[in-house]
């Protein structure tokens, strides 16, 4: 199955993406030049890969990241983040996001629906293969031994 992320998105308009009220997977870039509106791509700069299988979707999911890169709690690799990036305005200004939704219902046992949830949390493990066969490490935030937290 062929998936495809969305165009990236500064954080601060995130919630324009298409797709948010759906589980599925992102990915973070900091970057001091503006990527908003650029198609997604493979990019050294990514630092973080996530997926979402809750109820409120990906942007339940963004919310508790951006919750807790501004110093409340809510995602746990988002920790590492705020650790090594303590400026929210900075970091706000420089943070990109791209989704990559999956249509279905997460509240649902229909075996359909089930089987895609499987599907979400194998495709974030694809992402990782794919972030590594380019770039010959994981992002920097997916990387236990290397990002720090507090």
């Amino acid at each position: 199955m062929k998936k495809e992320f969305s165009h990236w998105e500064s954080w601060s308009n995130r919630a324009a993406l298409a797709g948010l009220s759906y589980p599925g997977v992102y990915a973070l870039v900091i970057s001091p030049t503006n990527i908003a509106a650029a198609a997604f791509s493979w990019r050294q700069e990514i630092v973080y890969v996530g997926m979402t299988n809750a109820k409120g979707g990906l942007k339940s999911r963004l919310q508790q990241f951006d919750n807790t890169i501004q110093g409340r709690d809510g995602h746990g690799r988002a920790h590492r983040v705020r650790y090594k990036h303590n400026d929210y305005t900075k970091l706000n200004s420089q943070l990109y996001v791209s989704v990559c939704p999956w249509d279905c219902d997460v509240t649902s046992i229909r075996p359909a629906d089930l089987r895609l949830m499987g599907e979400v949390e194998k495709y974030e493990y694809e992402c990782f293969a794919l972030f590594v066969e380019k770039f010959g490490v994981l992002p920097e935030f997916n990387d236990k031994k290397k990002s720090l937290k507090k």
